[in-house]
């Protein structure tokens, strides 16, 4: 029998705290790191950028991979929990 993999809705608590908090969580820490690696980016390249912009303007680009990160964690735990639990239903099956 396989590891049950973490609650989803666990992840995606983590990942709205923290960027890439999620994917760590789900064993994917590379990931996240690059998720975080770019928000980072984005947002130091819109403050250079766009000084005379309002702070939404001047992160628009970090606040989108951030969503794109919340999202992305969320669904691959939502993934390995269904697969996860067809797995154990095949299992009860053949049993």
């Amino acid at each position: 029998m396989a590891e049950r993999p973490v609650n989803p809705h666990l992840v995606l608590a983590a990942a709205l705290v923290l960027p890439g908090a999620g994917q760590v969580m789900i064993g994917q820490p590379q990931r996240g790191l690059v998720f975080l690696f770019f928000i980072i980016i984005f947002g130091w390249i819109g403050n250079r950028l766009m000084l005379d912009g309002t702070f939404f303007v001047r992160h628009v680009g970090s606040i989108f991979l951030y969503g794109l990160a919340v999202i992305d964690s969320y669904k691959r735990a939502r993934i390995r929990m269904a697969i996860w639990e067809h797995g154990e239903r095949q299992a009860r099956a053949a049993t």
